[in-house]
């Protein structure tokens, strides 16, 4: 009889699927959630990500959340403690937390969420085969800022001369410089270079622009500008300067126009990777994903309050229409 038992026991065992470990109980995933800046809405763009794959905050997982509030000297102590705290995997949700977390740590697996060229930045051996304990999601930045140029030209159309707000301590924007300058020469546009790291450092880029008589401004995606998102749209307003970003957060803070990856989705992504690396997948055979989908956000309220009519055809094209 107890050799019945044990057989059946057996068969029953092979039977019922093996849970994952997300699914284990008493099994608790710690990820460390590391920021620039606070971003609620991201935030839950990657705990919806989490849910879809079947993992409950407090009871499967838990999230440690830690944020620079905006200061870029705090990151490296912020990524130590974390490191200490031996978190699973790190989701590092901006540039500037992505090399805070690779100082940190040559061992405990890191996701990316936001990097305009990982390879060139350093980050990866390569798109499909990352190589190191770092893989995640790219968002083509530099590639994107010709697209940007054409769309404030079909806005404007007699613009000529277009200023480029970037800051010197983002690692991706001298790349983006290489493809302005081509998209530059195909419009038959000048460019006006202004760097800023900081409020007022953006504030005296925009005097600049104006005394030098810009008629547009390009702002390129950086962690700085996006915290400083309303600040910019308020003096691009006061300007009347026509502008284009690259975050949809831009427009919606009153920006004429965003193209860019939806960052978002991006975010919701990144939770397919943790889900990946918490099963046992290392991140240097996890290829970095590289976005399928653009959006084209216009705010129509801006455009009619500097004067400007958006063609038909590119209101057409929009995904989405602040009015």
């Amino acid at each position: 009889m107890m050799i019945v038992r044990a057989v059946l026991a057996a068969v029953l065992a092979l039977l019922v699927p093996l849970a994952s470990p997300a699914q284990q109980p008493g099994k608790t995933a710690r990820v460390g959630f590391l920021s620039f800046v606070t971003t609620p809405f991201l935030d839950e763009a990657f705990r919806h990500g989490l849910r879809e794959l079947g993992y409950v905050e407090g009871k499967n997982i838990t999230i440690e959340y830690r944020s620079a509030e905006g200061k870029d000297e705090r990151l490296p102590g912020l990524a130590a403690e974390l490191v200490r705290l031996k978190v699973d995997v790190i989701l590092a949700a901006s540039p500037p937390a992505t090399e805070a977390a690779k100082q940190a740590t040559s061992t405990i697996p890191i996701v990316f969420t936001v990097s305009g060229d990982p390879v060139a930045e350093g980050l990866v051996a390569s798109l499909a085969r990352p190589g190191g304990n770092l893989t995640g999601l790219a968002t083509l930045g530099p590639e994107l800022v010709g697209k940007q140029l054409e769309l404030l030209k079909a806005v404007v159309p007699k613009i000529s001369r277009v200023a480029v707000l970037q800051n010197p301590g983002n690692q991706a924007h001298p790349r983006s410089f290489r493809q302005l300058e081509d998209a530059a020469r195909a419009l038959g546009l000048q460019l006006q270079i202004l760097e800023a790291r900081t409020p007022s450092e953006i504030e005296a880029a925009f005097a600049a622009m104006s005394s030098q008589r810009a008629g547009g401004v390009l702002v390129l995606r950086d962690a700085v500008f996006r915290t400083q998102r309303a600040q910019i749209a308020a003096l691009a307003a006061k300007s009347r300067l026509p502008a284009v970003y690259g975050l949809r957060e831009h427009a919606e803070a009153g920006g004429l126009m965003a193209y860019g990856a939806s960052v978002p989705l991006l975010f919701r992504s990144a939770a397919t990777y943790v889900d990946k690396i918490l099963k046992g997948a290392k991140p240097a055979d996890l290829p970095v994903e590289q976005p399928t989908k653009f959006e084209l956000v216009i705010n129509l309220k801006t455009a009619k309050a500097l004067g400007l009519t958006i063609p038909p055809s590119l209101l057409g094209q929009a995904d989405q229409v602040i009015q």
